[in-house]
């Protein structure tokens, strides 16, 4: 997943791709077609047939497992994708290369449906180019029972002694800085080398404190009290282990932790802009909205949608849905650019240390 993808946010990709073919239309007449290219599992099946029913418009859904693969794709040229689904940083990039389209908001209805939080984001001020479909978080999982009853609030307790050998830490670089940036009173996004520098001693100063990095099955370690307190990413395996398990909870830490978000965005180069603006509408509608999260246990950024949603549960369960008080100091990840070459150079220490 995403997630497990911000080691590579910088990273450039030699790979060409060919695409789907591109239909008949120019996209300035009605267009009985629909290119997607979006992460898997993240499209629901039964919204691709509710939006050909609505419309009358064949969509053909693509899936990939990497931004880097997409942006690829997209680079080669002649992709005949009309919407890609693009994470926070995976926007910039996308931008920067002049792979999308900036939107007519002229044409979209139902933007005042999206929370605060995903309108104006930092990754693209005015959401000029990309529209927010779903998120996550970064924070910390704790057993309860494990902690002796003590309520975990913030990264400090990542770096707290009297839990030694019960500490798991996330196996993916930038997802360990956010911990040692924040900690510091840093923001998570950091470009100041020095700040990473600080970062970095703290993260090799908490090593001997550790169990281990482990991105894989951390919530499990939680459940089984193997493991008191783990940095985790909020989803759908940490959010059952949160309502199943009296002692298991998740979190966002008061410095902040983090925020992922997958966007819904137009390729530049799109032969079918009309149905784009069509889907696009109709993706911001809350009935649609809310299948995401009745059906795929994914927080949708559609504040509108939580009515509609089923299981009630699933909105205070913090590992889908972060309170909003939480959220406030929360950050989205982006593009460190020429910075990560620090991260790097820190990480290559941290885990030699």
């Amino acid at each position: 997943m995403k997630r497990q993808a911000l080691v590579a946010v910088a990273a450039a990709t030699a790979l060409v791709l060919t695409g789907c073919a591109s239909g008949s239309d120019t996209g300035s007449k009605d267009s009985t077609e629909l290119n997607v290219y979006a992460w898997a599992g993240e499209v629901p099946d039964s919204m691709v047939k509710m939006f050909e029913e609505e419309t009358g418009i064949k969509v053909t859904v693509d899936t990939f497992d990497s931004n880097e693969t997409m942006i690829s794709k997209l680079a080669a040229g002649g992709s005949g994708y009309d919407v890609v689904e693009p994470s926070q940083y995976a926007v910039q990039l996308a931008v920067g290369q002049n792979l999308l389209a900036e939107i007519d908001y002229d044409k979209i209805e139902g933007m005042d449906n999206l929370m605060d939080k995903f309108r104006d984001p930092s990754f693209d001020p005015g959401n000029k180019y990309s529209i927010p479909w779903v998120w996550g978080t970064t924070g910390l999982m704790y057993n309860s029972t494990c902690t002796g009853g003590e309520e975990i609030t913030s990264w400090s307790s990542m770096f707290d002694e009297k839990y030694k050998g019960k500490i798991y830490m996330l196996d993916n670089m930038l997802a360990a800085y956010i911990a040692g940036l924040q900690i510091n009173g840093f923001s998570a996004n950091s470009l100041d080398e020095a700040e990473v520098a600080k970062a970095t001693e703290s993260l090799i100063e908490q090593k001997k404190l550790l169990a281990g990095y482990n991105s894989t099955n951390y919530d499990e370690l939680v459940v089984s009290g193997d493991a008191c307190i783990a940095e985790a990413w909020g989803g759908s395996s940490v959010a059952e282990a949160v309502a199943t398990h009296d002692d298991v909870h998740y979190v966002l830490p008061k410095e902040g932790g983090t925020l992922w978000v997958d966007n819904f965005a137009i390729v530049a180069d799109a032969p079918h802009t009309d149905a784009a603006y069509k889907w696009m509408n109709f993706m911001l509608r809350p009935e649609v909205a809310a299948i995401a999260t009745n059906e795929d246990y994914m927080s949708t950024a559609n504040v509108a949608a939580n009515d509609l949603i089923t299981d009630k549960t699933m909105l205070d369960n913090p590992a889908v849905f972060a309170p909003e008080d939480q959220l406030e100091k929360s950050e989205f990840i982006v593009d460190p650019g020429e910075a990560m070459r620090f991260y790097q150079d820190g990480w290559t220490r941290v885990k030699a240390s």
